[in-house]
């Protein structure tokens, strides 16, 4: 027995854009995995090769402040990501996701940024999750007639920057106790 039905066209194209919402968001989050992976193994690496520094630091050697401005902005380019990750744990169906992506997306942008004359190939990867995340952020707000408010994202961004800069901060004081971050990363 065969019933008639109709398929609004809509319904169907909002199912369509749904479905592929699911892939991009599991390769964006697959590979910002990869990346906190790189960034944990360089601020280890880093680590190890500044713990000289704890005693015999000067501040006049340019190798040496520039070493210590490098892990910070390592461990200011992972706390970010890992602070974006988190966010991106809380998305639980599509209607979250206008909610809580906006924000990340500069966040990202900026970590690539950091990241491009350091580490190219980490920039490239943070450059497409951010690519493939905005992509979502609209897919989504089309299919949920979400509303966006950039401002107010840039705002919500800016003050997670802030935060997470000084978390790095208030980590490597803790690991280097006889420097100033707060001097050293500002000037």
């Amino acid at each position: 027995m065969l019933v008639k039905c109709s398929v609004n066209s809509i319904d169907v194209e909002n199912i369509f854009h749904s479905v592929t919402l699911v892939p991009r968001f599991e390769y964006s989050i697959n590979l910002l995995d990869d990346i906190i992976d790189v960034l944990f193994s360089k601020q280890i690496e880093l680590k190890e090769s500044n713990q000289d520094l704890i005693h015999d630091f000067d501040e006049s050697d340019k190798i040496q402040s520039d070493a210590l401005k490098l892990e910070h902005l390592i461990v200011y380019s992972l706390e970010i990501l890992l602070h974006v990750k988190k966010n991106m744990r809380r998305i639980s169906n599509i209607s979250s996701i206008p909610e809580v992506l906006p924000s990340s997306i500069p966040m990202i942008r900026t970590v690539s940024a950091q990241l491009f004359g350091i580490i190219p190939n980490c920039s490239q990867k943070l450059s497409e999750i951010s690519v493939h995340l905005g992509s979502i952020v609209i897919d989504s707000a089309a299919l949920t007639t979400a509303r966006f408010d950039f401002s107010q994202s840039n705002i919500e961004s800016t003050t997670l920057l802030n935060e997470v800069k000084l978390m790095a901060d208030c980590k490597l004081n803790k690991q280097y106790p006889n420097l100033n971050f707060f001097k050293l990363c500002n000037t």
